[in-house]
């Protein structure tokens, strides 16, 4: 089953922004600056979050997750 995640990021190098906003666009669709919205198997969350711990440093970076259920479920309307 795919859910939707809300994914939005801070990252504090321009070199490490860029390559995570371009990861990010193949994973889901760009709402604001640093927000993508995502529909994601659990596999697919798996391998992009193992792929985002080897571009952002994790003492300086930060990425959140937010689950809002499943993909075409009541939630995804509010976002």
């Amino acid at each position: 089953m795919r859910l939707l995640y809300i994914v939005t990021y801070d990252v504090r190098d321009e070199k490490r922004l860029r390559l995570v906003f371009k990861l990010m666009r193949g994973y889901g669709d760009h709402l604001q600056y640093s927000v993508f919205r995502c529909e994601l198997s659990d596999r697919e969350r798996i391998e992009l979050i193992a792929r985002l711990a080897k571009v952002i440093k994790h003492d300086k970076d930060q990425i959140l997750f937010f689950p809002m259920g499943p993909e075409g479920g009541q939630r995804e309307e509010q976002v």
